[in-house]
């Protein structure tokens, strides 16, 4: 057996030892902080004991499993410290935020005291070196366990049919939950910040390209804004944790959360359509938004409530708008960067905008992608009249540079995505990522042709053209619309879970798809998709929409 690290082979393995048995030093001098191991595609402790044929990788902060690893060892240390220091404190980790974790009390008042506090005796138990260990228990041992303990850390695992066991990271007397693979003891959670944030504080760890140093905190204020409007929604209808939907759904009120959750994008909708009436002057209408948001649906669902306001939407595309193919600016790789702004020819777009804006007929060019250049056709004509207003869908809709001939006063920017701020239980999150990324998967097998393999291959080259082209402009937004739906995992998980669980642990991405298979099993299934309007976003990935797309 290889052991290998960053591309190289670092030495040999041995039957029943671990990666920490026989590469500890290795692994605590590392500058990028190694966390975990890929063992047969499989996210493994640096504790795990290999076999015989065994395929191991060494993984550090610079991959994304293990910045996964860091990030729950890091609220491990986090919750151990209040529940020590504060053991009444009700704590809610709640959203990920740039480079941070949100968190709140939901009975206590968040004090600059009180979070010193906290981030010393963080300090004083990662230096003290203790291993955080994995203890698994029958249901019967785990109801035992529970009635004794009378707490609800990881309960939630109980009411799993799917699980055979209850697994607990013990840590000397503390324990907890925490869905995934952890760090092996508190001495590798050693760099972290904790602070007051509005009216809760955040968690802050390593940054991924610079793992010696915590990462930068960007306060994506109307981000978080949009996050918190929808948590106290869901607080309201008392669906802010996986056991409540569930709870409903097996209740028989499948049907009640539905029609809840699509009247929500209604309400919403028809709000951002009266904010646009009540501009006076808007000529232009940009929607932005990472990958599987819903943008589709979200822009013909809007359009509709334009009519209603008297305004008729015109649709005009970017994507006729490239650059001839030899001034196509090109990446690291020296392959053509289809992705830039700077691939767009912005001259002529921002000419054509401004001639339709102000009356003017314009002649559309159509662009031939297998030759590279823009083509001109006599009939294909455009003019606006003066109750129509121009929309664009497309991710650099809320940059600037793309439309900058026009002023400010004559564009609304909306920005949409699938804000996740269901929780699986008062630690463990629902990441904004996994949601759009289940989505995807869903739609790329139901109309697209590709496996869950192929969108998984494919989705670390979408979040970085995300992170490159959508997420710095966010905070540009007249509005934020979150596309999410409370009841939608338990939809999507029976397309996705059996395309997850066809991925052979011969495949790189068998680790990724196990952690989602694993993660939409906490979600107990709605059965009947007849009760789901023929009008919602869900409609654009599971199929049966009114819309044509």
């Amino acid at each position: 057996m290889k052991l290998v690290y960053q591309g190289n082979e670092i030495g040999l393995t041995h039957e029943n030892e671990s990666a920490l048995d026989m590469f500890g030093e290795h692994i605590d001098s590392s500058a990028d902080k190694i966390i975990a191991c890929r063992c047969n595609n499989e996210i493994r402790p640096l504790d795990y004991k290999f076999s015989e044929g065994d395929n191991v990788e060494l993984i550090d902060l610079k991959d994304n499993d293990g910045m996964k690893v860091y990030i729950r060892g890091v609220l491990y240390l986090m919750a151990m410290a209040f529940h020590e220091l504060y053991p009444n404190a009700l704590l809610v980790i709640n959203y990920q935020l740039f480079n941070a974790m949100f968190c709140e009390l939901d009975n206590m008042k968040v004090t600059d005291e009180m979070l010193q506090n906290v981030k010393n005796r963080m300090i004083e138990i990662s230096r003290e070196n203790i291993p955080i260990v994995k203890k698994e228990m029958t249901k019967e041992e785990a109801h035992e366990f529970y009635s004794k303990e009378r707490t609800l850390r990881g309960i939630l695992q109980l009411e799993n049919p799917l699980k055979d066991e209850v697994s607990l990271y013990f840590c000397k007397d503390y324990f907890n939950y925490f869905y995934g693979v952890m760090p092996v003891s508190t001495k590798y959670i050693n760099l972290f910040e904790i602070e007051k944030h509005k009216n809760g504080f955040i968690v802050r760890y390593p940054d991924k390209h610079n793992p010696s140093v915590v990462g930068d905190f960007k306060d994506n204020r109307k981000f978080l804004a949009a996050l918190q409007e929808y948590d106290d929604i869901f607080e309201v209808m008392g669906v802010r944790t996986t056991y409540k939907v569930n709870k409903l759904i097996e209740e028989g009120k499948a049907k009640d959360l539905i029609l809840m959750s699509e009247a929500l994008h209604e309400k919403k909708i028809a709000q951002i359509a009266d904010k646009i009436l009540k501009k006076p002057g808007v000529r232009l209408i940009l929607i932005a938004g990472p990958s599987s948001s819903g943008k589709t649906t979200f822009a013909k669902r809007l359009g509709m409530q334009l009519r209603v306001n008297g305004l008729k939407p015109v649709t005009i595309g970017t994507d006729n708008y490239f650059v001839e193919r030899v001034d196509n600016p090109k990446d690291e790789n020296g392959e053509y960067d289809f992705e830039t702004i700077d691939a767009l020819d912005l001259d002529l777009f921002n000419d054509h905008l401004t001639k339709l804006i102000n009356g003017e007929t314009i002649n559309v060019p159509t662009f031939d992608f297998k030759e590279g250049t823009k083509k001109y056709y006599p009939e294909k004509t455009m003019h606006l009249s003066k109750d129509e207003v121009l929309v664009i869908e497309g991710i650099h809709c809320l940059n600037n540079k793309l439309t900058a001939s026009i002023p400010k006063d004559e564009k609304f920017k909306i920005y949409i995505s699938d804000l996740t701020v269901l929780n699986i239980d008062y630690f463990n999150r629902i990441s904004t990522t996994d949601t759009r990324l289940v989505r995807r998967i869903v739609r790329d097998y139901n109309y697209r042709g590709y496996s869950a393999l192929e969108t998984l291959k494919r989705w670390p080259s979408v979040n970085a053209g995300e992170r490159k082209n959508i997420f710095p402009f966010q905070e540009e937004a007249d509005v934020m619309y979150n596309s999410s739906l409370v009841y939608e995992h338990n939809i999507l998980g029976r397309y996705a879970i059996p395309l997850l669980d066809a991925i052979p642990n011969t495949e790189r991405e068998y680790s990724e798809a196990k952690r989602l298979s694993s993660f939409l099993k906490y979600f107990t299934p709605i059965e009947n998709e007849n009760i789901i309007p023929n009008n919602s976003l869900l409609r654009e990935f599971i199929g049966g929409s009114v819309f044509d797309y």
